[in-house]
């Protein structure tokens, strides 16, 4: 799918730490606006070949795969939007996380401890630029579920995946600051991510079991994207930080 065919849809991305809440969150969101939800593929990542499991090979042997598993989670990425848009007619299509969080998180942090080499890192940045340009449409808003490293450690005790078991909490704490100099502070972005609006939203608490505060959660997006039906983006401050 060329960029000119998904013109006629709004992108929002819902983006966070590993163990913030982005696929429970997604469920009730689908539930309360009339937009279409796109998953991670992560079924793509865990049944390669049959039996392969990239996801878990990532985590196990990191330095052996973290090239491999980035680059391949990217394509898929795009993959994933370019399919659902084919597919479904709701002018509104929401995200699980983008190519963009895997470029200024994932891939980056990736690169600053050494899992990649210099010479993949290069190659990541060169492939993400071209892909970018020409496959990807950039979003309309990012929705950033803001949640304390330790209180998403503990969300990922609890859901005991076993490709995360070796999730260190010092790890959630370098990817939880990756999304903080990307989407608050902004610093080494593009220009044209700088300019993406921002809902920040703040969830420590317990939204699923909390009908009262999923209802303030949704409500502060349909908020947002109400926002960006209505006004120039541009003339308006790039990050809303609410409750």
């Amino acid at each position: 799918m060329t960029i000119s065919k998904q013109k006629n849809k709004a992108f929002f991305v819902v983006d966070g730490n590993i163990g913030a809440g982005k696929t429970t969150f997604l469920r009730i969101l689908s539930d309360y606006l009339h937009a279409h939800v796109v998953y991670e593929p992560t079924d793509k990542w865990q049944t390669i070949v049959g039996t392969e499991n990239l996801l878990e090979n990532f985590y196990r042997d990191t330095p052996r795969w973290a090239y491999t598993f980035q680059s391949y989670a990217f394509i898929t990425r795009i993959i994933e939007q370019e399919s659902h848009a084919y597919q479904f007619a709701q002018p509104i299509q929401i995200l699980e996380r983008s190519v963009f969080s895997d470029r200024y998180c994932f891939a980056k942090n990736c690169y600053e401890l050494g899992f990649m080499t210099e010479l993949e890192w290069k190659l990541y940045q060169d492939w993400f630029s071209w892909l970018v340009d020409n496959y990807v449409i950039r979003p309309n808003g990012f929705i950033y579920l803001r949640v304390d490293p330790i209180i998403c450690h503990q969300r990922l005790t609890k859901r005991h995946r076993h490709e995360e078991s070796g999730v260190s909490l010092d790890y959630l704490e370098r990817l939880h600051q990756k999304h903080e100099d990307w989407l608050i502070h902004k610093l080494d972005v593009a220009p044209y991510v700088k300019d993406i609006p921002v809902l920040v939203l703040n969830c420590n608490q317990d939204f699923e079991s909390s009908e009262l505060e999923q209802k303030n959660l949704m409500e502060s997006v349909a908020n947002f994207i109400d926002q960006w039906m209505k006004i120039d983006w541009k003339k308006n401050p790039s990050v809303t930080i609410v409750r």
